[in-house]
């Protein structure tokens, strides 16, 4: 790692969940009836869903309601400008599951350890800040690491490098997707989403979106992510977190409330140490795509039972 800001280490952040926690994010992405496992913490295989993790920097250890900018400034990184958290949107997120997520954190102390590595200067359009978050227990394993881009609009021109060329995944041509998955989001998903941590009123009133362009509030990238990644799990998996290793896409534009997501994905037929590469693609309905540059790894590919 080299540049201004890499490398940079965020001081260790102890994080904790409980079981409500875990079932209130099953219920935000889509989880349903069907996964009971997701969905009822007395059903004897009762587990997180996978992408839990990813809300975690977000939640700290609160049960109530944060200050999501005063958050998002409290430590600046070191050699870049300071940038404005309230005009930041998702870039691409990485998620790479090494051990299964208890229900709860409850008798263990977990942490968060966050790294910078890299920030690039992407002219008027802004700046991307790339880190690196690792969820472990403390002086103990990992449980999840996970690469993740920020970008910050109209944030740029200040002088740093531009960054390189990013690897694509595109689907197969010329072949029709192995499965397909449509979810409806309903007006008020964004307010339950953000009950999981992620307070950014971005996605809560319209003004900090018309201010950014977007014509009023839209979903957390995240919230695309976290779905498609459910979607993918639930028609491919068997919706056995046991079938997924790698799960990353990029935020290709915003999704309004009340939008129909289309997720289209593809068995490649490539392994890697027994772990099949799936593409996908997830759009709106007749429009523009939501998250590009899909790639999985998954066993059990096409598997219909549920745990």
């Amino acid at each position: 790692m080299s540049g201004p800001g890499a490398g940079f280490e965020y001081p260790p952040q102890e994080v904790s969940w409980l079981k409500r926690d875990v079932l209130l994010f099953a219920n935000s992405i889509g989880c349903t009836v069907d996964e009971l496992h997701f969905l009822y913490e007395l059903h004897p295989n009762f587990q997180a869903f996978p992408t839990y993790p990813i809300i975690l920097p977000f939640k700290n250890t609160d049960q109530e309601v944060i200050d999501f900018y005063g958050r998002s400034n409290a430590t600046a990184i070191p050699g870049v400008p300071k940038f404005d958290s309230r005009r930041v949107v998702d870039g691409q997120r990485l998620m790479t599951f090494l051990k299964p997520l208890p229900p709860t954190s409850q008798g263990k102390t977990f942490e968060i350890r966050s790294k910078v590595l890299a920030v690039y200067d992407k002219g008027k359009s802004g700046s991307v800040v790339e880190t690196e978050t690792v969820l472990a227990e403390k002086g103990g394993d990992v449980y999840t690491k996970s690469v993740g881009s920020a970008f910050y609009v109209g944030q740029g021109n200040w002088g740093g490098p531009k960054g390189p060329s990013t690897v694509n995944y595109p689907p197969p041509e010329g072949k029709e997707p192995d499965a397909v998955h449509t979810m409806q989001i309903s007006n008020e998903a964004a307010h339950l989403y953000r009950l999981n941590g992620d307070y950014n009123p971005l996605h809560a009133t319209p003004e900090p979106g018309q201010k950014m362009g977007f014509g009023g509030a839209i979903m957390h990238g995240l919230f695309s992510w976290n779905s498609t990644c459910h979607a993918l799990l639930q028609i491919l998996g068997g919706s056995d977190p046991a079938n997924l290793k790698e799960f990353q896409a990029r935020f290709a534009s915003p999704v309004k409330p009340g939008s129909t997501l289309v997720t289209e994905a593809w068995r490649t037929g490539e392994f890697k140490d027994g772990w099949e590469e799936v593409r996908f693609v997830t759009k709106l309905e007749g429009g523009k795509v939501v998250l590009s540059n899909g790639r999985a790894l998954m066993k059990g590919a096409g598997v219909k039972s549920k745990l």
